[in-house]
């Protein structure tokens, strides 16, 4: 399981860390001389991959070799012998979530000069927060759905899934909101949504039309604000097109390619497929097979462990659209306070690669649900 919450190198004749500020920093209480490395201060029952390099110079993203996943104890900390330098690479917590660290970024279109005219550079501070490592799948979304529809919720949406293992899909912004509610009361978190501003009236029923209230004091699961979904899908990096980078290709998301090398007149000289086409691995290509979907976590993780933030499905944030970013401040923003439309992120199967990019802002009413919108919860820390 792969998901960084901080770097560390550490030598052993300096015996000192560089890290990045992260949501919970884990704490190295101990590296001796012999390679044993303590880090405390982490999520009790999840698990921390450590790597180790020969040499803390180099691009780190290919430099490090893993070791095998330790399970943090009862204490929060991980005892592992590791060689001269290393990084506490991962960290996911028992109910599949990892750690955004807090940060203030350049929110927006920097790469292409804001292509969709709606994605202009600002700068904006976050919070830091949980997020699910994966999209939400189809089993998953079954198991809180089967619950929910059991304790009096109604949807509009059953969900479909191509499998167990694939995102759901087909759900709409009123029945994702209400299914984080579900998953809050059915693990003993304190629902978010609310059909009244006196946060009495848990949001259960009801679909196009209601009034949501959202309680951001309250510890349970909810979607993403814009905000929080585009700090988390960068990863870290400043100014990239997507997770990992400037460019992107079938072996990095489950998009539709459409290269300047094939589509001369029209293709995108950062699409690196080789044909206009659908992922050939989750479609057949053009001999008249449905694209679909791909199993959450097919492809590798950007550098916060997170999965599938370009391409798959787009997915559900809080926020109604507006311009400009930053409504109603530039710290922790959560959008305008009404509106017609809902904001999607991350691109999917059937879109693109001007959409799997990480400013990209997708919209839609949020009674709609199509086959290639589906979502991911956060919770605060």
């Amino acid at each position: 399981m792969k998901a960084i919450t901080c770097l560390f190198f550490i030598t052993l004749t300096l015996l000192a860390g560089v890290y990045q500020a992260c949501a919970e920093l884990p704490v190295i209480t101990s590296f001796t001389q012999d390679g044993v490395l303590i880090c405390s201060n982490l999520p009790s029952g999840s698990l921390a991959s450590v790597q180790w390099a020969s040499s803390p110079t180099g691009p780190w993203q290919t430099n490090w070799a893993s070791l095998s996943s330790v399970t943090v104890a009862s204490n929060g900390t991980i005892q592992v012998s590791v060689p001269m330098f290393y990084r506490v690479q991962g960290v996911v917590t028992p109910d599949g979530m990892v750690p955004i660290p807090a940060g203030t970024f350049t929110m927006g279109d920097v790469s292409d000069t804001n292509l969709n005219g709606d994605a202009a550079p600002t700068v904006i501070s976050v919070s830091g927060f949980y997020m699910d490592q994966n999209l939400v799948s189809f089993s998953q979304w079954q198991g809180v759905y089967s619950y929910a529809t059991n304790q009096g919720y109604s949807f509009a949406d059953p969900g479909l899934g191509q499998a167990a293992n694939h995102p759901v899909q087909s759900v709409d912004w009123f029945d994702c909101v209400k299914w984080s509610n579900a998953r809050s009361r059915q693990t003993g978190l304190t629902p978010v949504y609310y059909t009244d501003a006196g946060f009495t009236q848990v949001f259960t029923n009801g679909d196009s039309g209601a009034t949501i209230y959202a309680n951001w004091s309250a510890n349970g699961y909810r979607l993403p604000t814009e905000a929080e979904w585009e700090l988390a899908a960068r990863g870290g990096l400043s100014g990239q097109r997507f997770p990992w980078g400037n460019t992107i290709s079938w072996s990095q998301a489950n998009y539709y390619g459409d290269p300047l090398s094939v589509d001369t007149n029209n293709g995108f000289f950062y699409d690196l497929a080789t044909a206009k086409d659908y992922d050939p691995a989750f479609s057949g290509g053009d001999n008249g097979n449905i694209p679909y979907t791909s199993p959450v976590g097919s492809f590798p993780s950007n550098n916060y462990g997170l999965n599938d933030m370009a391409g798959n499905v787009f997915e559900w944030c809080w926020d109604w659209y507006g311009t400009p970013y930053g409504l109603p401040t530039t710290t922790n923003p959560t959008g305008p306070a009404t509106g017609g439309v809902r904001v999607l992120r991350g691109g999917s199967w059937g879109f693109n690669a001007i959409s799997a990019r990480c400013a990209n802002r997708g919209v839609n009413p949020p009674s709609n649900s199509p086959s290639y919108f589906g979502f991911r919860c956060v919770k605060g820390l």
